[in-house]
């Protein structure tokens, strides 16, 4: 194991493990905002994985040394991971139970922004997203989440990013004073730039039904998910039962086959 790893918490040193011959696995979500330094900690640990059987195989053999189980959510196949699931998974560290989330298809990411990450990532040592795919990343259906978009959006260097990702009044305001080329040439993109100068009361206004906006539009993702999930999830207590006392690779096979034909690879 590589030593800066072992000086580090679980979730760095899992991506170490995980990535230990070739980039497998990028940290998002929660641990990447810590490692941005926006907040202190986490609790869980996300990843986005290389969409290949070789790195399902390494998640899963590195995960079985620390007596890994899963949670509910998909197989951790690349059948059901290029569809958009995620799989969870969860072990016992230091008293502690770490949570660990795997998928290849971030919501809201598109196919070239995944690649162009994958290519900005090739060589770093310790693999975590970029301040602007995590604020897309993290455009999900909880409120805290929102803040977090804020804080990150201060971390960009671009103007033109700040503006599409800000979610302060005043900051907008400020940007806008001093770049009025790039508010116009943004407002397409993101509408809410249109209300700058309506006043500050109008624009926080729209900034409050923007967020609105993209909780509901996560939310409907994740009813569609859960829609089809809706077999797996009455007989997952049943799958439970049969996997238990199961080394995570026995397991692994086991929540595969009885995955296959209940849980769809593909969600409208």
């Amino acid at each position: 194991m590589n030593a800066h790893a072992k000086s580090m918490n679980i979730f760095t040193e899992l991506t170490y493990r995980f990535n230990a011959d070739k980039l497998r696995a990028i940290i998002s979500s929660g641990q990447a905002v810590v490692l941005h330094r926006v907040a202190i900690m986490s609790k869980d640990g996300d990843w986005i994985l290389r969409e290949d059987a070789d790195t399902a195989d390494r998640i899963l053999r590195v995960l079985s040394e620390y007596g890994a189980q899963y949670r509910f959510g998909a197989p951790l196949d690349m059948r059901w991971l290029s569809g958009g699931w995620s799989s969870h998974l969860e072990f016992r560290y230091n008293q502690l139970r770490i949570r660990t989330d795997f998928f290849t298809r971030p919501p809201r990411l598109s196919q070239s922004s995944l690649e162009k990450l994958w290519r900005e990532q090739e060589g770093r040592d310790l693999p975590f997203v970029d301040v602007k795919t995590l604020a897309e990343i993290k455009k999900t259906n909880r409120e805290k989440d929102y803040v977090v978009i804020g804080e990150l959006a201060r971390l960009m260097s671009e103007p033109q990013d700040q503006l599409r990702y800000s979610r302060s009044a005043g900051d907008l305001i400020m940007f806008a004073e001093k770049y009025p080329d790039s508010v116009s040439r943004l407002t397409n993109i993101r509408p809410v730039l249109k209300t700058i100068s309506e006043g500050r009361q109008r624009l926080e206004e729209a900034l409050d039904a923007e967020r609105r906006s993209l909780i509901h539009a996560n939310e409907r993702r994740l009813m569609a998910y859960a829609k089809a999930a809706e077999e797996w999830l009455a007989i997952w207590p049943d799958v439970q039962r049969e996997t238990a006392g199961h080394s995570l690779i026995e397991a692994h096979n086991i929540i595969v086959d009885k995955a296959e034909g209940i849980l769809p690879f593909q969600v409208s």
